[in-house]
């Protein structure tokens, strides 16, 4: 499996990301907003993109079907209750199934609801796993709920489902907000031991050339795993008065996805 990660220097900061199969040529595309980059770099590779998934529904990841479709014929795969706000879906996704581009590449649709309730996540079956996130998951962060989202839902996406994957599964967002989620993380966890170097380090990268990070550095950096941390629950406190003496995961990730919202 070949992954190409597009940075489309937009304003919303989307990645987009085109994964092709070594022995065939053939490319998936995901997200393909700037499509004109995605159909570039496909042409420099040597690459046919044969299917288009979109994550979710929002206009800055399904912006770029339309002419994407037009120029290479692609078939469009969506979560399978996105039907009626992503046009053109010819496959409907489920929790579980697979997708496979050419003849080495598999991927596994997980149902990843909470950014928006018709969200999917692809998991590479491949060595070392990688993770196509969209807006579930982001680095050191996770997706807002403001607009057809629901922040329980993501809670459970993270506890049931994200949290459980390989530590070594690289995580590939649809947008490049590491540096402020960084600070989000040291705002709420002052004390926490990796997130300072690992901001001086991302700061300033070009985001064309992005690190990549895995899941096991996301539970040391990323508030949203880390839902026990004494630093983390202590300043949460201090936010939310009546929070009880022992929250509960599920309370300290809504509290935090509440501060979030407005940090």
């Amino acid at each position: 499996m070949i992954v190409e990660q597009i940075w489309t220097a937009n304003a919303y900061r989307n990645f987009n990301y085109l994964i092709a199969c070594p022995e065939t040529g053939e490319a998936l595309a995901i997200d393909p907003l700037d499509h004109r980059k995605c159909l570039a770099a496909a042409k420099d590779k040597g690459w046919e993109i044969t299917q288009i998934l979109n994550t979710h529904e929002h206009g800055d990841h399904t912006g770029g079907n339309k002419p994407m479709i037009a120029a290479t014929g692609a078939k469009l795969l969506a979560h399978e209750n996105a039907r009626d706000r992503i046009p053109g879906i010819d496959r409907g996704l489920g929790a579980g199934d697979v997708i496979k581009v050419g003849r080495t590449v598999e991927l596994e649709s997980l149902d990843t609801p909470g950014h928006t309730m018709s969200h999917v996540c692809l998991l590479s079956r491949t060595e070392q796993p990688a993770l196509f996130c969209g807006d579930t998951l982001f680095n050191a962060g996770a997706g807002n709920c403001h607009n057809g989202g629901h922040p329980s839902e993501l809670y459970h996406t993270f506890a049931e489902q994200l949290s459980r994957l390989s530590d070594e599964t690289l995580i590939y967002p649809g947008h490049d907000y590491i540096a402020n989620n960084l600070r989000f993380t040291l705002d709420r966890e002052p004390d926490n031991l990796r997130a300072p170097s690992l901001l001086a380090e991302v700061e300033d990268q070009d985001p064309g050339r992005a690190l990549v990070t895995s899941l096991a550095l996301e539970k040391e950096v990323n508030t949203f795993f880390r839902l026990h941390s004494p630093g983390v629950i202590a300043r949460l406190r201090a936010a939310f008065p009546d929070l009880p003496d022992e929250p509960d995961a599920k309370t300290v990730f809504l509290k935090l996805r509440e501060l979030r919202n407005s940090w």
